[in-house]
Parts: structure tokens; C-alpha cells; sequence
């Protein structure tokens, strides 16, 4: 069964006005892009910088709107669903982003950073229920329970990518997009939250799409993986298979180039 389904998505940008008279020129970044998960599957999306990854993940998670294709999560078309609608559906469907620094607030406790999508998402919860799901969830993540009193300048950058990926599951989602989760964090503290990742998609039956520039990080966690040149897909199929033999010239540059982390 197909949880997440990318079909024909095209994504273009304005650029700035040489004219005040003419209308503004445009470039195409995605170029009819076509992807599935299945439902507790995971898909690796690789690329140098530019090649469109990042846009594909905010476009996914229904932050952009594209000038052409679908996005249908579990067989819903996120861009033809009311806000209500689509509030819903942001149930299931969580994202982690790449600075551990930059993504949660200072000012604010780990309780509630962890506990700002139920609060968003699900209004009916108490107080109560929403400290118990954030223990539970900082202890799914290797953190005690009491971490969630304190604030993030209190923890490494592994850490706080773990309330991260805390704060990403704590509704339960189906799927995880994972935006270079792991480039800002050392190569021994990658490793950690690699394995984290996996062990949270064993017990919890998530499906991932993760999004980086290293085929490494890409070989130790996927199943599948895409590779994604100027806004197309050049190449898609199994990770080992597309790793060790892969066709396309440019494919085959990045497995030149690319370093690997390895468990």
C-alpha cells in the first residue's frame, strides 16, 4: 500500500524584475517529479546543492504550492484539501530539519517545544496528556523524562536533534520527512542518531523520506533511493542496487565523490 504518492510535480520561482514593465521571469526547480513510499518504507532523496532536494521536502509537506503535479498522503491530494482538512493531515506527516540549533526556539522549555504539534494539531488534549506524551517520547528518543525542563542551550547538538525527532513524532505520524537530518552533527554523533532513526522505524513502523547530499548516510538508512539532478530524476531503485552499480553518469560521479559513513 502507497502511504505517500508524487506525481508530476513541478515547482518554479519568480525571479527579481530587470523590467518594472514586464512580468517577472521564472525558473523551473522541480521538473515533474514522480515518487512513492509505502506505508513503513523509506526513500532517500540524494543531490548535490541545487539539485532541487530541499524544494522537494517543503513542497511534500504541503508548505509550497507547485505550479503543476499532485501529492497525494494516503490517497488524499494535499492541495485539494480545506486548511481544515489539511491541518489533519499534518497529523501524520512530521518533518526534521537539518540545524539542531536553529530549529528549536531558545526562549522555550523542551516540554513545550516537544508539545507544540499536539498543541496545534490536536487542541483537545489537556496539559496533563501532553506531559505524559512528551516523557514517553523523550525516553523513545534516549532522553529522560526529566529533560523536558530544561532548555535546548542545555544539550549537544545530538541531543537536541534527538527532542527534534522527538518533537517530529509525538503525533504519531505515518512519515518522516527528514531534511539533512544529520550534516550539522559529528561523524561519531551521525552515527548515534542514524541508528536511533532505524530502531524508531523498526518499533514504530515509520516510513521515511530522507533528503541529503551524502550517499553514505543515504546507504544506512533507505531501502530505495532517488537521485535527484537540476529538479529530475536520473536514477531510482533499490539503495544497495543504485550504490554499487549505478547507470547514470551523474550517479556515478556522486558514488565517485561522496564519502560514506558506515555503522
Amino acid at each position: 500500500m502507497r502511504l505517500l504518492e508524487v506525481a508530476g510535480l513541478v515547482r518554479d520561482y519568480a525571479l527579481p524584475r530587470s523590467n518594472p514593465f514586464a512580468g517577472a521571469p521564472r525558473v523551473r526547480v522541480l521538473h515533474g517529479i514522480d515518487l512513492s513510499i509505502p506505508v513503513g518504507g523509506s526513500l532517500g532523496i540524494v543531490g548535490e546543492s541545487g539539485s532541487g532536494k530541499s524544494t522537494l521536502a517543503r513542497t511534500v509537506l504541503a508548505l509550497e504550492r507547485p505550479q503543476g503535479g499532485t501529492v497525494r498522503l494516503r490517497g488524499e491530494d494535499l492541495f485539494g484539501l480545506s486548511r481544515s482538512k489539511l491541518r489533519e493531515a499534518r497529523r501524520h506527516m512530521q518533518a526534521v530539519f537539518q540545524d539542531p540549533y536553529g530549529s528549536l526556539d531558545p526562549r522555550h522549555t523542551v516540554l513545550r517545544i516537544v508539545a507544540e504539534p499536539i498543541a496545534a494539531l490536536e487542541p483537545e488534549t489537556t496539559k496533563v496528556e501532553r506531559r505524559e506524551r512528551v516523557a514517553a517520547m523523550l525516553e523513545a528518543v534516549g532522553l529522560p523524562a526529566a529533560a523536558a525542563q530544561k532548555y535546548p542551550h542545555e544539550f549537544s547538538g545530538g541531543q537536541r536533534q534527538r527532542i527534534a525527532i522527538a518533537r517530529a513524532l509525538v503525533t504519531h505520524p505515518a512519515l518522516i520527512v527528514a531534511d539533512e537530518p544529520v550534516s550539522a552533527l559529528d561523524v561519531s554523533v551521525q552515527a548515534q542518531v542514524l541508528n536511533l532513526m532505524l530502531d524508531l522505524r523498526e518499533r514504530l513502523g515509520l516510513a521515511w523520506l530522507f533528503i541529503s547530499h551524502d550517499l553514505g548516510v543515504v546507504r544506512v538508512v533507505t531501502e530505495r533511493v532517488a537521485v535527484l539532478q537540476h529538479g529530475r530524476v536520473v536514477e531510482e531503485g533499490p539503495t544497495a542496487e543504485v550504490l554499487s552499480a549505478p547507470r547514470h553518469p551523474y550517479t556515478q560521479a556522486l558514488v565517485a565523490a561522496m564519502p560514506r559513513v558506515r555503522r
